[in-house]
């Protein structure tokens, strides 16, 4: 929906009229937001916070409510005066239209994925008895409501494929509420579950209740602000109220740890990961045989990451990095947990071990090289036993099931390669092509390579580019970079149709691998955390700087984009070089980084950020603090910061406190523009609809700030949809 909500105030008439429409090329005139006079203490600096108002939820203030109505006229009545964004939108959404599968499960005999069409707000859930049969709908959330902002969350199907949970969640918020359908009659239990976030449910064996986690009920009005404190393991029997739940996991001294609870696939023991924040965590197990059993500490310490991968009996399989900066299988026994009788049983070698499923006996080990998949399978004594053949270079997932099974499923893709899915044979090895994309445009016009930079400090750092056959580096070419560079996450090649889109525009695109990511294992991760930070941001200076020496663009010519962790990167390096960039595009970012751990998610963070609570991490946040460190009388690029009215993950008030302070120091005619979607969170369950038109106006921001002209195809008639 372009338009924002309706606001019943006065003043925001007048506000509106001090804001008319202004011309690409024109100066916003940008609407008055309010100053106030808060200054807070950090351990003996004084700091000050002149919008901290804008913090306030836009639901409960009208002040702040007034504020997006008014930012988002200007934005959308500028965004409307530029020629190309129609016929940009008409291409994302020619481009966007092509049926997209998920990855098949079996439960019961039946086998279940999702599906979109090509243009449905959400994806589908089907059933299907057969891989080649007439799949039937279960549920449909494209009805749920008009502008398709209700989604289908998580779904979980019990052992015997009788009952389903599945979960709801509204305007993008991480609140799940959870229900269950039994499948034999098509019905919902009359049971709803509420106040549930970052947690999966896991049956018991018997199918007759399922493991959660919840945090208790926010304050009223609080839901999409107040810290989530005091998560709870509770067990959940079918036909029961929630409040019957019986609560099986808790840490009352220490309300910030969070919990997942897992059954082993034998039914026998629930295994709890606990974590302060997003770093290291430990491991409790309950035999579940045993009805009055207390969770038993088996991982202690807090000092790696340990991931659950399946049980043998009383030996248990984790992927971690202990003693691995890449990864490593190790085997636990319950009868012998001492670390001097761990075994290992896959050794950590030169590359990256991301994920480890055990499917059919054998443990799908997916690996990344310099950044891309490759997929061993080794038995359960830890000997390879095959790699399996990728088509080429990008990014696999999947590869789940269950022990017994004689099948699973991966996806491939890559920047110019859409979605591929694959069933494996397990015995024989060999992959068959499930599901391929159809789509409208040609693949064999696109090319991708890998190159290598060297950043400040002398580090080799791994970029991909992509773009049209018979490029020039002439320094001419639009060129939009892009780079995540925290928590442990990888950027790998994935495909979408807005890369392809920006491509057919004439841009490239550039992913780098900077540090802070998982790309190249822990080392690489913790090159860029707390008084590290500042090295992520110096990687992707440096990747701007190499794009520019090496003739692939130039200095007006060059956008920067990134969301969340990634749009904290773009507010940073903007604020620290904003000479070197043609046009800024940060989404949903962390922006103050004093306040970050004061909100929903927030604490979570401080393994990567560190804390303003302590003083040294206090002065390198203060240091590289998007939101502190703009300038007034500064002449920064052409900027529009997206965000939504209703993100509980990163609270909106870091892009309106970034903005505001923006659009008062910026010098010259340049714009500073907020985009602020209305029912929408932080990305995900996004409707299609929402999610193009948001990309046209970014796209229709970059064309008219970097002088893009389009393809002449796309300015006519077009018959076939392909140039």
């Amino acid at each position: 929906m372009r338009m924002s909500k309706p606001i019943l105030l006065l003043f925001l008439a007048a506000v509106l009229a001090a804001a008319p429409p202004a011309a690409a090329g024109d100066r916003p005139a940008y609407p008055e937001t309010r100053r106030v006079d808060q200054v807070d203490d950090y351990h003996g600096v004084e700091v000050a916070d002149p919008y901290r108002w804008l913090e306030d939820d836009v639901r409960t203030s009208p002040e702040v409510a007034g504020w997006v109505a008014a930012q988002n006229e200007l934005t959308f009545s500028w965004l409307g005066t530029i020629p190309q964004r129609p016929a940009i939108q008409a291409r994302l959404t020619e481009l966007w239209n092509y049926e997209r599968y998920g990855l098949p499960a079996r439960y019961g005999g039946v086998y279940y994925y999702e599906k979109n069409d090509g243009l449905q707000n959400q994806d589908v859930l089907y059933a299907v008895d057969r891989l080649d049969g007439e799949p039937r709908v279960l549920i449909d959330p494209n009805g749920w409501s008009g502008d398709g902002t209700v989604t289908l969350g998580g779904t979980s199907f019990s052992d015997d494929g009788r009952y389903l949970a599945w979960s709801v969640a509204e305007a993008g918020s991480d609140w799940n509420r959870w229900r269950i359908r039994d499948l034999r009659s098509g019905k919902d239990l009359p049971e709803e579950l509420a106040w549930i976030k970052w947690s999966a449910v896991s049956w018991t064996t018997d199918g007759l209740g399922f493991f959660y986690s919840r945090f208790d009920e926010p304050a009223e009005g609080a839901a999409f602000q107040q810290s989530n404190l005091n998560q709870k393991v509770c067990y959940h029997r079918l036909g029961t109220p929630q409040p019957d739940d019986s609560v099986v996991f808790e840490q009352p001294d220490h309300a910030e740890w969070t919990f997942s609870a897992t059954v082993t696939e034998d039914g026998r023991y629930l295994v709890i990961s606990v974590w302060k924040a997003m770093e290291n965590n430990l491991v409790y197990v309950r035999d579940l045989a045993r009805p009055y059993a207390m969770p038993r500490l088996l991982i202690d310490g807090w000092d790696a990451r340990y991931g659950f991968i399946g049980n043998d009996g009383p030996l248990f399989f984790f992927r971690t990095d202990l003693g691995a900066s890449r990864g490593r299988v190790v085997a636990v026994d319950l009868n012998r947990p001492e670390r001097s009788a761990w075994r290992t049983l896959i050794p950590q070698n030169d590359d990256t071990l991301q994920q480890v499923g055990l499917v059919g006996n054998f443990f799908f080990a997916n690996y990344l090289h310099h950044a891309r998949s490759r997929v061993r399978v080794f038995n359960t004594s830890g000997e390879q036993v095959r790699d399996v053949e990728l088509p080429g270079l990008g990014s696999v997932s999947g590869f789940g099931g269950r022990r017994l099974d004689s099948e699973t499923f991966y996806r491939f893709s890559s920047f110019n390669a859409p979605p591929v899915i694959y069933r494996y044979d397990l015995a024989s090895g060999k992959s068959t092509l499930f599901r391929q994309a159809e789509t409208v445009f040609d693949p064999a016009q696109f090319v991708t390579s890998q190159v290598f930079y060297t950043s400040k400090d002398g580090t080799r750092v791994p970029m991909f580019l992509v773009h049209r056959k018979g490029l020039k580096q002439d320094g001419r070419n639009p060129v939009l970079l892009y780079a995540y560079g925290g928590f442990n996450l990888s950027m790998t090649p994935s495909f979408s149709a807005a890369k392809i889109a920006w491509m057919e525009m004439g841009g490239i695109y550039a992913l780098a691998n900077i540090r802070g990511g998982g790309e190249y294992g822990r080392e690489w991760h913790e090159g860029a955390t707390k008084l590290k930070r500042q090295n992520a941001f110096d990687d992707f200076i440096a990747a701007a700087e190499w794009l520019i020496d090496e003739q692939y663009t130039s200095r007006s010519k060059l956008a920067v984009m990134g969301g969340s962790n990634g749009g904290l990167l773009v507010g940073a390096v903007m604020t620290q070089r904003p000479e070197l960039f043609g046009a800024c595009l940060p989404e949903v970012g962390v922006m103050d980084m004093l306040r970050f751990h004061k909100f929903t998610a927030g604490r979570y963070w401080t393994d990567d950020f560190g804390s303003s609570d302590d003083p040294e991490q206090f002065k390198a946040l203060l240091a590289y603090s998007p939101y502190h460190n703009i300038r007034p009388g500064t002449a920064y690029p052409p900027t529009l910061v997206t965000t939504a009215d209703t993100d509980d993950r990163v609270v909106p008030g870091h892009s309106f406190k970034f903005t505001a302070a923006m659009q008062r120091a910026q010098e010259g005619p340049a714009p500073v523009l907020i985009r602020i979607e209305t029912r929408a969170g932080h990305g995900g369950g996004k409707p299609t609809d929402k999610a193009i038109e948001e990309l046209a106006d970014e796209w229709a921001f970059l064309a008219a700030t970097l002088g893009i002209d389009l393809p002449q195809a796309w300015k006519g008639d077009r018959a076939s949809g392909q140039e």
